[in-house]
């Protein structure tokens, strides 16, 4: 039996993130991975390291949680912290190698699960709800 499906725009919003969040979370188990923690490797993954704020505002998670995911993936060796050397008080967050490698190993698995939900609409579709929601993003963060 299938789950009724939201009619509003704000509920099938949420419905459609919960269930796309868990066909992620399948492909993130494997390497005992939460999204959020996937989240904060796909940031570092640019190699320029990242101060913890703007890391809590990506993944989408408050502080107090970002530090304790960062604490973590630190434990594995995925991690690592070191001050700014341009601002002694800021701390910036890298992937290390290993979490480079992980990043790698894991995305290949996560980009099968995201081409899926995208070939399920069919290129074109897939494109044009990628358009909307950014333009969905764009004005909310106008402000508006």
């Amino acid at each position: 039996m299938s789950v009724p499906v939201q009619t509003s725009l704000a509920g099938l919003l949420a419905q459609t993130q919960h269930r796309v969040g868990r066909r992620i979370e399948c492909a993130l188990r494997a390497a005992d991975m939460s999204v959020e923690q996937w989240r904060v490797l796909t940031l570092l993954a640019d190699g320029a390291g990242h101060p913890m704020s703007e890391i809590a505002t990506f993944a989408m998670v408050p502080a107090p949680t970002l530090t304790k995911i960062v604490d973590r993936l630190i434990d594995r060796g995925l991690v690592y912290r070191r001050v700014d050397t341009e601002d002694r008080r800021r701390v910036l967050v890298f992937l290390s190698s290993r979490g480079t490698e992980l990043y790698h190993l894991v995305g290949t698995d996560v980009a099968v699960a995201e081409r899926e939900l995208a070939d399920a609409l069919g290129v074109e579709d897939a494109n044009q709800l990628a358009e909307l929601l950014i333009r969905l993003l764009e004005h909310l963060d106008s402000g508006h």
